[in-house]
């Protein structure tokens, strides 16, 4: 009995030093944003292991980016991006998913395959389309063109499908029974059931919409429409790159996205155990 109760300290031990060591390796970059930000260029690029703190505490960068990026019109334009793509991604993908989950129609297996084809496909490959669209309709550089990609999700229209065939087929029968119609029975009894998997569709699309950075980048050039990853983007030069300011409006962009975290956590963490995903 005592080597059992021993080997299970042990191992219980074990794991909490091996957790310990991952939540480390986790939170360093962090801390090292947080610091560079702090230091002079000359401080950022030394290359002395032991010279980890600033020499003095400033907050010459983080005045600098803010008088000079335009945080806010950026903190507008992410938010307002985030907050459109997943009202129109669940909305779509609710529609779709209980279309394809509940529901029999003529062609309904090759429309769902071509679902499938396009998460199977590079999101790469649908950039030029999706710019001759939004260029055609003369919405470059506008939140339209933000939001476009994000209007409809193959990923979200298969999670919201597997969400409707895992709910018993007795309670939609039954509405129909009490003279539900259709619309009726989506909306009041099968759609509330469903919400977990809303749910897990909103985080994930304000995850992905959060850090995108190529599609902002493309349809959305100017400082003014732009999104957070591109700007901290273009912020890398091409030959020099001051490091503490980069780091100073990294620690910016990452403050919605945190916010929103502390505020609905609860709610990130069920999404996620329900899903079964990853972010």
């Amino acid at each position: 009995m005592e080597s059992a109760k021993r080997k299970d300290t042990l191992t219980r031990v074990g794991i909490h030093v091996f957790l310990i060591l991952i939540a480390v390796v986790m939170v360093v970059p962090f801390v090292w944003m947080a610091l560079t930000a702090f230091k002079t260029v000359t401080e950022s690029t030394s290359v002395n292991p032991f010279v980890i703190l600033p020499s003095s505490w400033k907050l010459d960068n983080f005045t600098y980016v803010w008088d000079n990026y335009n945080f806010l019109t950026l903190y507008i334009n992410t938010l307002l991006m985030i907050l459109f793509r997943v009202i129109c991604a669940v909305l779509t993908a609710t529609l779709a998913g209980y279309a394809f989950g509940r529901l029999r129609f003529p062609g309904k297996n090759l429309l769902f395959g071509l679902v499938l084809v396009q998460m199977m496909v590079p999101p790469q490959i649908f950039l030029l389309p999706q710019y001759l669209m939004v260029s055609n309709m003369e919405m470059l550089n506008t939140q339209f063109a933000l939001v476009f990609p994000g209007i409809v999700t193959a990923f979200g229209t298969y999670l919201l499908k597997v969400s409707y065939q895992s709910l018993p087929k007795d309670l939609e029968e039954a509405a129909a029974i009490d003279g539900c119609n259709i619309g009726q029975r989506f909306l009041f009894v099968m759609a509330p059931l469903a919400r977990s998997g809303m749910v897990s569709l909103g985080i994930f699309t304000a995850v992905i919409a959060f850090k995108e950075l190529m599609w902002p980048m493309i349809a959305c050039t100017n400082t003014t429409s732009t999104s957070l990853s591109a700007a901290l983007a273009k912020m890398q030069g091409q030959f020099s790159t001051n490091y503490p300011q980069l780091m100073a409006a990294a620690l910016f962009a990452i403050l919605p996205m945190t916010i929103l975290y502390l505020i609905f956590q609860k709610q990130f963490v069920e999404g996620i155990a329900t899903s079964g995903g990853k972010l």
